[in-house]
């Protein structure tokens, strides 16, 4: 299909004699989608059991007519203030017991039934109402779940973690008591009723707690998404369903929230004044075409410009934000979308930049967005993406959440250190996926596991490493089971006979060399069982390890470490790029047999015989 260009529009906030120009502006911007009504709840419901869907109702035929889709939203991202006073306790709380008041945004609850309910009613509302509409190609659900409240402590989350812990430990509480640890600080339960949110304590609260209670708090708000996709699904309404994802969000596990959704969604706002940030968006990318691989996927949200909510907002350099956009594109994307249409005349975000500017279309901005409408018209139908990567890199949310807790050897950012690993590989334009610890990796001819201190089941990655392809893990990999419990024998317990290694002691470190190469905060002493010594440490400790195609490196490595254990790794995989001998920050990604080449230089460059000027792109064929 041709690529969905467009953004959120919020008609609400403009007087009715405007919306004509809208439309006559979106179609000279060539926008083919407008997602409307995510913030609309207090518009559509003035109060409870009353609706006005009349204004709703012009705004969906008028862009109909126009020729403009509609992502219809739910509505339910932000309740009214209606709903806050009367149904208090559908507000969150800090750990510290401080309440989140209404005068934002997302001040809901994801436990309360009073907001669930209220949600479950705008929503069946509003898919009778509209599941007919011809204008209708996408419905949305709520938007960027948990996004400012993901975490809550309140009085009714705590009895939805009671429920749900009850359900996961089959109502065992000494099953929950031996997962946790409970003998440790006197902490043993003998119910259920006694165990809290891990709220503000006088010392470190108990880690397979706050592992579980992580692990709830996505499920809480995965739960909010099933609820109003069952309701979309038992009205009647068959056009696809999704929900926007938010990056690498640390708060929600988007593998398993993957399986739930017709098609995948992604909000992105790199920074244009980081250099680097190309990277971190091209991991973006590429973690939401590996969670439904061989379906594309939506950018639902990125700024035409500047954002309003940096301490200093830089603007995209001319050339930029069509160069991002393509980025999308060439790893998946069947869509291109911004926040927001016209830019806001009030609230919070009247500074944040918009598809039609404060100063209309006589500005640099609205003049990229109308050269881009255009360029990404004349694409066409485009491959659907899949199968491009024959390298795998491990990012696993419940990793995450086990890392990102004190009372460990060393604290360090396990999402920065993965994605470290992808950027060594998009230097050198080596395309990668983002896969879960369980796998599949047979298409795969290079896996990497970062860090992956938690596992809960070994078989797949022991079977891969001890395939003889090529394989590598990295210091802090196979101390814990999914309990955040280290087992019997120590660690690395599991991959250690494939490694031909295993891991003795931990050290937190500040500097350390390991053969040319330097490494920080965390090394291993390894004793070596099985394995050929590659690199190691100044004290001439094992740092870097293989066994047949299964490598280990006993440090966490800095940038020019990783690029150099990625050169070794991809010449003994056979791995190629997609392109080779670019300019340095020219990036090359495929899709299927196409091609995009992006300079992210700010000047021009040599490529393929012809000149790329800077941030200017092109496609071509593999």
């Amino acid at each position: 299909m041709a690529i969905w260009y467009g953004g959120d529009y919020n008609p609400e906030q403009w007087p009715e004699d405007v919306w004509a120009e809208d439309v006559r502006l979106m179609r000279q911007a060539g926008v083919t989608m407008a997602t409307v009504g995510v913030f609309s709840w207090a518009r559509i419901q003035p109060a409870e059991g009353r609706y006005d869907y009349g204004w709703l109702d012009r705004i969906i035929d008028r862009l109909h007519e126009g020729g403009i889709a509609v992502d219809l939203a739910t509505g339910t991202a932000s309740p009214p203030p209606w709903a806050a006073q009367k149904y208090p306790r559908m507000l969150t709380e800090t750990r510290e017991g401080a309440t989140r008041w209404p005068g934002g945004r997302q001040h809901y609850a994801a436990t309360s039934p009073d907001y669930r309910r209220l949600a479950a009613e705008l929503t069946r509302a509003t898919v009778e109402r509209y599941r007919d509409h011809p204008a209708v190609v996408l419905w949305h659900l709520n938007n960027e779940l948990g996004c400012h409240a993901a975490l809550d402590y309140s009085d009714q989350a705590a009895d939805a973690f009671r429920v749900w812990l009850s359900a996961r430990y089959a109502d065992d509480i000494d099953a929950l008591n031996d997962a946790w640890g409970t003998w440790f600080w006197s902490q043993r339960y003998t119910s259920f009723e006694q165990i809290l949110p891990p709220r503000l304590a006088p010392a470190s609260v108990n880690p397979g707690g706050l592992l579980d209670f992580r692990r709830f708090s996505s499920d809480a708000l995965l739960d909010l998404a099933r609820m109003e996709k069952a309701i979309i699904r038992e009205a009647g309404a068959t056009q696809p369903i999704t929900t926007n994802f938010m990056g690498a969000f640390p708060h929600a596990d988007y593998r398993a929230w993957a399986a739930e959704l017709d098609v995948i969604s992604d909000d992105n706002y790199f920074d244009p004044r980081d250099p680097e940030s190309f990277r971190g968006a091209a991991f973006s990318r590429d973690l939401m075409r590996s969670l439904k691989p061989g379906t594309p996927w939506l950018l639902m949200e990125q700024a035409p410009n500047a954002v309003n909510w940096r301490p200093n907002n830089a603007p995209k350099a001319p050339g930029q934000m069509a160069a991002l956009s393509m980025q999308a594109v060439g790893r998946g994307a069947d869509g291109v979308l911004f926040f927001q249409w016209r830019q806001a005349a009030a609230g919070s975000e009247k500074f944040h930049s918009a598809m039609l500017p404060h100063a209309g279309t006589g500005t640099r901005t609205f003049r990229e967005i109308e050269k881009l409408g255009a360029e990404l018209a004349e694409l066409g139908d485009l491959p659907a993406p899949g199968g491009e990567a024959r390298v795998a890199v491990i990012f696993d949310w419940e990793n995450w959440w086990a890392i990102d807790q004190p009372d460990h050897p060393a604290r360090f950012d396990y999402a920065a250190e993965v994605q470290g690993w992808h950027a060594a590989f998009h230097r050198r334009n080596i395309q990668v996926d983002l896969v879960g610890p369980q796998g599949p990796f047979d298409s795969y001819d290079l896996v990497v596991a970062p860090s992956l201190y938690l596992i809960r089941d070994a078989g797949p990655l022991r079977a891969y490493a001890e395939s003889g392809r090529t394989f590598l893990a990295t210091a802090f990999t196979d101390a814990v089971d999914e309990y955040d419990r280290l087992l019997p024998g120590g660690f690395t317990t599991r991959l250690g006979g494939a490694l031909g290694v295993a891991v003795l002691e931990y050290e937190g470190i500040d500097e350390v060399t390991w053969g040319d190469q330097r490494g920080s905060t965390l090394r291993e002493v390894l004793r070596v069982d099985d394995a050929e010594v590659l690199a190691t440490f100044a004290d001439g400790e094992a740092a870097f390890t293989r066994r047949g195609g299964a490598h280990y490196l006993a440090v966490l490595a800095d940038d020019a470490g990783k690029a150099a254990v990625v050169a070794t790794l991809a010449g003994h995989a056979g791995v190629e790029p997609v392109r080779a001998g670019l300019p340095d920050r020219v990036e090359a990604c495929a899709r299927g047999d196409m091609v995009t080449l992006i300079n992210h230089n700010a000047t021009a460059v040599e490529v393929d015989g012809g000149t790329l000027p800077g941030y200017g792109y092109k496609i071509t064929k593999r």
